[in-house]
């Protein structure tokens, strides 16, 4: 194997790895600041990937706009079960077990709507204009659109940080994280700053499915593989941990590229394993502070 085409496996498990923190970055804030472990939330990725196809192929609206209905549309869709649905069990005795019903039969519900509207049949997207070519590495080549989206995905990430670090809402956020009751005490929204987390959220998770649409099969069920593989990651890195989840999703990433390389039958299994050693090693995550509980935006 050389240099090139190592070079190539790394920026393939990259483009997995963006597209995984994407949709795990939404978990880690509906977790770390919600306190709602969203069982659904892959469905937000299937739903953003099938509004993308919804629009480019079907409607034939620009790519890019495209881009944003999606994440928007599956914003608004999260919002309103937050809103509607999850709010109200909020407090109640066992909440654990009736968010876990909840969030589950969302995943029941979404899927079945989505066979209702789009079909059963594998869908299909074509990648943008002026992103379909590749990009010569020596031997090796890489689809230009995999470094977009790992382009995309840096500048996301480095967003999202600093609108947690430097904005009202994002201090908001953080202080929902720590203590909802001082936060309300001082006369703050706080089921609204709930809502809002759990709209950005979906929409990440939306923004994930359709970055992810042309390269993938867009079909029902996809948000199964996206929340197992989202699971996996938030307990690497450390529940509600932000970079926690970026780690996981590289560690993740570049496993499963160079996996299907040298061990294309268990590959499968790598992330489990991994999973695994860090569960053994250190329960509450690589990055959890040191005798906290990892639960930290």
């Amino acid at each position: 194997m050389d240099f090139s085409f190592a070079l190539i496996q790394f920026l393939s498990g990259l483009n997995l790895a963006t597209l995984t923190f994407m949709a795990a970055l939404g978990l880690t804030l509906i977790f770390g600041v919600v306190k709602v472990f969203n069982f659904a939330h892959g469905s937000f990725y299937m739903l953003g990937a099938y509004f993308a196809y919804q629009f480019i192929s079907i409607v034939k609206i620009n790519f890019w706009i495209s881009l944003l209905i999606a994440s928007v549309g599956a914003g608004i869709i999260g919002l309103l079960m937050e809103f509607l649905f999850l709010r109200r069990i909020y407090g109640r005795y066992e909440e654990g077990g009736y968010q876990i019903l909840l969030t589950y039969s969302f995943i029941l519900i979404l899927d079945d709507l989505v066979k209702i509207i789009w079909g059963t049949d594998y869908k299909t997207i074509d990648r943008p204009p002026g992103l379909s070519g590749e990009i010569n590495f020596g031997t090796s080549i890489l689809p230009s659109y995999y470094l977009f989206v790992i382009l995309l995905g840096v500048f996301i990430t480095f967003a999202i940080w600093m609108m947690l670090k430097k904005t009202t809402f994002g201090r908001l956020i953080r202080a929902c994280s720590e203590d909802r009751e001082m936060l309300g005490a001082m006369g703050i929204n706080v089921k609204g700053v709930l809502t809002l987390v759990f709209g950005l959220a979906t929409a990440l998770g939306g923004l994930s499915g359709a970055l992810a649409a042309p390269v993938r099969t867009v079909t029902p069920g996809a948000g199964i593989e996206v929340i197992i593989n989202s699971l996996i990651v938030v307990v690497i890195g450390g529940f509600g941990n932000f970079w926690g989840a970026w780690l996981g999703s590289l560690i993740i990433g570049e496993v499963t590229s160079f996996g299907i390389l040298f061990f294309p039958r268990w590959a499968i299994l790598f992330n489990y394993a991994v999973m695994v050693l860090v569960l053994i090693l250190k329960p509450q995550g690589l990055l959890a502070p040191r005798g906290g509980d990892g639960k930290r935006i």
